[in-house]
């Protein structure tokens, strides 16, 4: 449905290594860098389809996060799920909301794991189970 998301940072290369580690949970590449035209540091996680990137914010301001908005990252499995939040957790993320797990949804069921990146970016990795 989406070519990409795009968050920014205040420190790149805290970010770059944060999902660097993230996304190789996920069994993706380290991040590639890619200027931007006006010459911010930006990192690009290509997937399949889509593609996720860092940015320092090209209009010079501290970037912010959006009150509200979570970014949710498919896994293939609860283990690979733990992985990435164990991975967040070792690299500067932050572990919010419940502890990752199964939660019951009525006639689903659903593992979340939850995580601020640290810029402060929510981030949900997620996995439906029935």
């Amino acid at each position: 449905m989406f070519s990409h998301v795009m968050v920014g940072t205040n420190d790149i290369e805290e970010s770059r290594k944060f999902y660097d580690k993230l996304f190789q949970a996920l069994g993706g590449n380290p991040g590639r860098m890619y200027p931007s035209r006006t010459g911010e540091k930006r990192y690009f996680y290509n997937f399949k389809d889509t593609s996720f990137a860092i940015t320092e914010p090209i209009d010079g301001n501290s970037a912010t996060v959006a009150n509200g908005a979570t970014i949710g990252f498919n896994i293939e499995s609860v283990e690979q799920g733990d992985a990435w939040h164990k991975a967040g957790i070792e690299n500067g993320g932050t572990s919010i909301e419940e502890a990752p797990g199964i939660r019951e949804y009525g006639k689903f069921s659903m593992y979340l794991a939850y995580l601020r990146d640290p810029t402060g970016h929510k981030l949900c990795a997620g996995l439906l189970i029935r």
